[in-house]
């Protein structure tokens, strides 16, 4: 049976009215091929003020559709027969206005997207929240009396996913479905290592500029003086260095999206200029004269307190506003502990297959474990944490001592409890072919967040402190965990 509790109330649905002015009940038809679903719906839905049909397949599904015109759909995405997603594109084409609710066991935000960029009225995943469909059922009813459209979205799909059944990420996929193809600025808001860059990516994926360019620019990595240029671009001579015309970040991307990545961190005198930008579409190259016109659709990204900024002056309140037209908060990891273990299990799996790995899962204990911590560096950190396991695991299975958390967000190996002899002799010991790949890492960390300290994170003096460029930097950050809060405010990891 399903886990619900309670009914739709009777009073909260709103009758059908037909042409001749009678009054015809409302109906819902539920559309899944269990069973114990139909019937416990059917059972507990069903009151004098609201027909409830069903049926098991699709095919039957259309049948009983054309006969029973029914108001509202509560729809199976996977069905023994074919796709929810094509019965309901069915549905679409000779009915646009009638609000569809999809539930389905495959809890994955890719469907969660796609439902919501199709149309769907909303998303629901089993066991079926009946509190949650008592919400939506009544909506619904009066949406198809009123027969609003639900927003469409264009069927590109997504590269990478967002992993989590949470009810906090199900609503944020749910918000990415409905914004895609708006063409609005967005601002998203997030601690760092949370995802916020996979939801920029997301909503450029699921949007009308899926065509055209995506650009990510990280306004923390640059040097102030550069900023201005990386984005705008400068004509030859504009400053000394400048040997030839630069195009900048905005004129590349016309027609697509900008990502303005740590968008806190950038000079009060470029965001005037992006400010001018946003109100016109139109700006100068560093040095020109000719207003350059272009159409860019901008996200930006922060895990600063931007209201904050403003009080202190460092960030313009006219440029805030403009930004976050609509806002998108990405959840902590320690808001969602219920996805860490897919979360953990995800990356298990790829970096065993990428390393040639025989891990085949955590324990119970790990898994309680990974649940329990704070989780700063958010899931970058978890990424990280999961690699280093991967890396010096012999079992097929991972144990809670093989878990070193926090390890993996900046500690030095002066600290104490690591001794860097010690774990030589224990991998070497081990004779499993990764001392190196693993002691190899932890020096990359240490040097790494050594050189971030002493320029107090700034990643593009720190790249040319350690000989490498900014894009090779940002991607060793991603691999080794190593989140820019921990590295800069942590000072008991200093000598």
């Amino acid at each position: 049976m399903l886990p619900m509790e309670g009914a739709v109330s009777p009073s909260r649905c709103h009758p059908k009215e037909e042409n001749e002015g009678k009054k015809i009940m409302p109906s819902l038809m539920v559309v899944d091929d269990e069973p114990t679903i139909r019937h416990s719906l059917r059972k507990l839905l069903a009151t004098e003020s609201l027909q409830v049909i069903v049926a098991a397949t699709i095919e039957e599904a259309r049948g009983l559709y054309e006969s029973k015109k029914p108001d509202v759909l509560l729809l199976d995405l996977q069905l023994p027969d074919g796709s929810g997603l094509d019965f309901f594109e069915e549905v679409r084409s000779r009915d646009p206005k009638r609000p569809v609710i999809f539930i389905t066991a495959q809890g994955t935000t890719d469907t969660a997207i796609q439902a919501m960029k199709r149309g769907a009225f909303d998303y629901l995943t089993k066991p079926v929240d009946l509190d949650k469909l008592q919400q939506l059922l009544p909506q619904a009813l009066e949406a198809a009396r009123l027969m609003r459209v639900p927003a469409e979205l264009p069927t590109d799909t997504l590269p990478d996913r967002i992993l989590g059944r949470s009810p906090i990420i199900q609503e944020m996929c749910k918000t990415i479905g409905r914004l895609a193809a708006q063409n609005v600025n967005v601002l998203i808001l997030g601690e760092s290592g949370s995802g916020k860059e996979l939801v920029a990516r997301a909503l450029y994926h699921h949007s009308d500029r899926s065509d055209k360019p995506f650009l990510p620019i990280n306004c923390a990595a640059i040097p102030e003086s550069l900023v201005e240029s990386e984005l705008f671009g400068h004509e030859e001579g504009a400053f000394t260095g400048a040997l030839h015309q630069r195009i900048g970040k905005f004129e590349k991307c016309d027609g697509g999206t900008l990502l303005l990545d740590e968008i806190g961190d950038m000079p009060l005198a470029v965001q005037a200029k992006i400010l001018r930008l946003l109100q016109e579409q139109k700006f100068e190259r560093v040095g020109g004269n000719r207003s350059i016109s272009t159409n860019v659709r901008v996200i930006a990204a922060t895990n600063k307190n931007l209201e904050q900024l403003i009080s202190e002056g460092k960030f313009r309140g006219d440029l805030f506003y403009r930004l976050k037209v609509v806002t998108i908060r990405v959840p902590a990891l320690r808001e969602r502990r219920e996805d860490i273990p897919e979360l953990a299990h995800h990356f298990l799996f790829s970096y065993a297959r990428e390393l040639n790995r025989d891990i085949r899962g955590l324990a119970p204990e790990a898994i309680d474990r990974l649940r329990e911590y704070d989780w700063p560096g958010n899931v970058r950190e978890l990424q990280g944490a999961i690699k280093e396991v991967v890396l010096s695991t012999g079992g097929p299975t991972v144990l809670p001592e093989a878990l070193h958390l926090g390890m993996t967000t900046g500690q030095p190996l002066s600290l104490p409890g690591y001794d860097l002899g010690q774990r030589i002799e224990t991998l070497l010991a081990a004779k499993e072919g990764k001392a190196y790949s693993v002691i190899l890492a932890d020096v990359e960390r240490e040097l790494i967040v050594r050189a971030l300290r002493q320029t107090k994170g700034h990643q593009g003096m720190a790249s040319e402190i350690l000989g490498i460029n900014r894009t090779t930097l940002r991607t060793k950050l991603r691999e080794l965990g190593i989140t820019m809060d921990k590295v800069v405010v942590d000072r008991t990891c200093e000598d």
